[in-house]
């Protein structure tokens, strides 16, 4: 059988979390704390065999324990492609998670607020947090 969302950032990280959830909660547990009556319907999921809903994100991004505007973003590029999923984003914004919200507070605050220009440098000092 096809599964044609298999390689999908969203279906990768279903699994993911599932596996790192194993021990706290199951499978079944997820699915009903996400509003989907049938617990198979997580395994189609994460097999790549269907999208998620877009309507579940926030309940399915609760239930995994993630946040709800990373697990969207993936969503969205999942439902209705890379290139639409851009263009939406470009239309409304790109949803900011509570970590990234995180990193722009503490921008802002290290910044007394000055809404400082992205250099060479300031971009090479945090490629380098990250090691890149």
């Amino acid at each position: 059988m096809d599964k044609p969302f298999s390689d999908t950032a969203a279906a990768r990280l279903l699994r993911e979390r599932l596996r790192d959830l194993r021990g706290i909660k199951t499978q079944a547990e997820v699915a009903k704390q996400a509003g989907f009556r049938n617990a198979n319907f997580l395994s189609i999921l994460k097999s790549g065999g269907s999208k998620i809903p877009l309507d579940r994100v926030p309940d399915l991004a609760r239930a995994l324990d993630v946040d709800q505007a990373y697990l969207m973003r993936m969503a969205l590029e999942q439902s209705i492609g890379p290139a639409a999923a851009a263009a939406v984003l470009a239309t409304f914004g790109t949803p900011v998670s509570a970590n990234e919200l995180g990193w722009l507070e503490e921008l802002r605050d290290a910044s007394d607020h000055t809404d400082p220009r992205l250099t060479t440098k300031s971009r090479a000092a945090i490629r380098g947090i990250f090691g890149k």
